[in-house]
């Protein structure tokens, strides 16, 4: 599953350095993530690092793209490969 940020983002910055897959870009009105390039951090840590360091706990899982683990390892793969 990828993850998304809500607009309840308050634009503090500390999630975007702690991507490992560069997923994580100002958007419009607050930060967002790119569904194709995040990957929960599988492969990098066990937790997704944005989650940790969001002060508002505004990063929840995106339901229009839900992925299983296996899924999320083929992301990683295919990023590393590029």
């Amino acid at each position: 599953m990828a993850l998304m940020i809500t607009d309840e983002c308050i634009n503090c910055d500390v999630c975007e350095p702690e991507c490992p897959n560069q997923a994580i870009s100002m958007g419009e009105d607050h930060y967002v993530i790119d569904p194709q390039r995040c990957t929960e951090c599988v492969g990098h840590f066990d937790e997704p690092q944005c989650v940790q360091v969001c002060p508002v706990s505004c990063i929840p899982v995106n339901p229009a793209h839900v992925e299983s683990r296996e899924t999320l390892w083929q992301k990683y793969r295919r990023l590393r490969a590029a």
